[in-house]
């Protein structure tokens, strides 16, 4: 891969389908066939990324299942079972301004509307009313807390989010 940027892993392939060389695809797209509007695909084996072509999909039942390029046998399919599916971060769509990817979040500093650093994004929690911000704190902080959960509602309390910057300002009491 030429780009400096790692990938945005979409989803896991999962199990063999069949004799003739069709995986399971787990999908962490919004929609379940929104993994296939990106080509190629990123698979990472053994620590290692390369390029293959999704020739075929369909749903099967509730999941999907794709045919890879050059997959032709149950054997080879398993070979790829539990491998990421991913895209160069080329390949991502612009977001209108007040939208994120979560890949984005991670890593940025969380400061309060008092100025109380309450430490960095590690993931993003999704709960099914919003999604939450999962900080943690470098080291238990004044108020005993090593980490905070807090819901990434903007304009509530999610304030503002500068990306250039890595810092997300909120209106959060530290000790909640």
């Amino acid at each position: 891969m030429s780009s400096k940027q790692e990938p945005v892993v979409l989803g896991k392939i999962g199990s063999s389908h069949g004799i003739k060389g069709w995986l399971k695809i787990t999908t962490y797209t919004e929609s379940v066939e929104g993994i296939f509007d990106y080509s190629p695909w990123l698979i990472k084996e053994q620590g290692e990324w390369r390029e293959v072509k999704v020739t075929q999909w369909r749903f099967q039942g509730k999941a999907v299942v794709a045919s890879l390029e050059g997959v032709e046998t149950r054997d080879q399919a398993q070979m790829l079972t539990n491998c990421e599916i991913a895209v160069s971060a080329e390949q991502m769509q612009e977001l209108p301004e007040d939208e994120f990817y979560w890949r984005d979040l991670i890593g940025c500093e969380v400061t309060n509307t008092k100025g109380y650093n309450m430490g960095k994004v590690q993931e993003i929690v999704e709960t099914g009313s919003n999604d939450v911000l999962l900080v943690k704190a470098n080291a238990k902080d004044g108020f005993g807390k090593a980490e905070r959960m807090i819901p990434f509602v903007t304009e509530q309390f999610v304030l503002e989010v500068n990306l250039t910057e890595k810092q997300i300002l909120v209106d959060w009491d530290p000790d909640f």
